[in-house]
């Protein structure tokens, strides 16, 4: 299963990046060696040999393989303009929340008959208000799986949309986010 929630969080928080990442490998290659300070840790983390980020960072080597460059922007993107990530996160986690847009198969319990109701593929757009925003960035700081994220989305989900804060749906004990088509975050 791909890493979606945690991934979706990662690109919202992206859009508030001020200036765009390096796209090419030389440029890649030369902000991760002044990242990790020095070629040896660069090599390593890449999973490549040290004379061959040397390459790209003199700009001898140029195209990297897919699965490399692929890698390689995944790690620029992770340390790309860490106070500007880390104010984003900080503004939804305390005034602006964060809006999810997930396209999925939705389900639910109740207290009634203590069983899942049907689940159906719904298409929601929902606006979390930033408490909700917080438990999600402080879970994935702490290293949360995707399945924890998605836990915490389906309880947001449940609180906000479903129970919309406590007016309606008061026997409403889960909500379970399944075969997730589409899910995209924004701040």
């Amino acid at each position: 299963m791909a890493k979606e929630f945690g991934d979706g969080l990662d690109k919202a928080v992206q859009k508030a990046f001020t200036r765009p990442a390096p796209k090419s490998a030389g440029p890649q290659m030369r902000y991760m060696v002044k990242q990790l300070g020095g070629t040896k840790a660069v090599a390593e983390l890449l999973g490549m040999s040290q004379r061959q980020v040397e390459r790209y960072v003199a700009g001898k080597a140029k195209k990297p393989r897919a699965d490399l460059a692929a890698r390689l922007e995944r790690e620029v993107n992770k340390r790309w303009q860490p106070q500007i990530r880390a104010k984003a996160r900080e503004k939804a986690a305390t005034i602006s929340g964060i809006v999810i847009d997930v396209h999925a198969r939705l389900g639910y319990a109740g207290a009634p008959m203590d069983t899942t109701d049907e689940d159906r593929i719904r298409h929601l757009t929902v606006a979390l208000p930033p408490q909700h925003a917080a438990r999600l960035f402080d879970a994935q700081q702490q290293g949360a799986s995707d399945d924890r994220l998605r836990e915490l989305t389906a309880e947001a989900l449940k609180e906000v949309y479903f129970q919309d804060g406590g007016r309606r749906a008061g026997s409403l004990q889960e909500v379970q986010i399944n075969d997730v088509l589409d899910l995209e975050f924004e701040l």
